[in-house]
């Protein structure tokens, strides 16, 4: 839990720095490629992780992947170089969006279907998060073959429940009485 704290404190240095300069929206695109690329690169991930690689190697390694990066997302590697902290550097990038979503108005709504998402249940999902949030709200959809159909829906600590599998439960408890 502490590695969180910690990264929420880097996260919010670097989107004051990033601000400062009016380079936050590019940051937040650079945080974003830096979380997807680590969670979807085992290799990567576990490199980072690796406590007997020097951090110069993981420094420089990290430069020459994100080489296209603004220059106070760069600042964050070296920081965390010199502070021997790159494995944080996953929580780091969340923590970042989060604030800047936070920053801006944005909620996320965590939608979990059965399968992904098609239009018209994404439309009634909007339906119901116009009801739960005034703000801007980004939709990200999780699947969970075990609700059977249907959706839940998640913003903040709000839920609303549409699944076959939680209508089931209901009927279940009312025969069951």
């Amino acid at each position: 839990m502490s590695s969180t704290r910690t990264a929420i404190r880097y996260a919010k240095a670097i989107l004051d720095i990033a601000s400062s300069k009016s380079v936050a929206p590019i940051v937040s695109n650079d945080m974003f490629l830096v979380a997807s690329t680590i969670k979807n690169n085992s290799e990567l991930s576990v490199f980072i992780q690796n406590p007997t690689v020097k951090v110069e190697v993981k420094e420089s390694a990290l430069l020459e992947v994100f080489a296209n990066t603004n220059s106070v997302t760069k600042s964050l590697f070296h920081l965390l170089f010199e502070n021997k902290r790159f494995e944080i550097l996953l929580e780091i990038a969340i923590e970042y969006n989060k604030l800047f979503d936070e920053m801006n108005g944005v909620e996320i709504a965590k939608v979990t279907t059965a399968i992904p998402m098609d239009a018209d249940l994404e439309a009634k999902v909007k339906a119901k998060i116009a009801t739960f949030s005034d703000k801007k709200v980004t939709i990200e959809n999780i699947v969970d073959a075990s609700i059977i159909g249907g959706f839940i829906l998640r913003i903040g600590d709000k839920q609303y429940n549409a699944s076959v599998a939680n209508r089931l439960q209901v009927l279940k408890r009312e025969l069951s009485n």
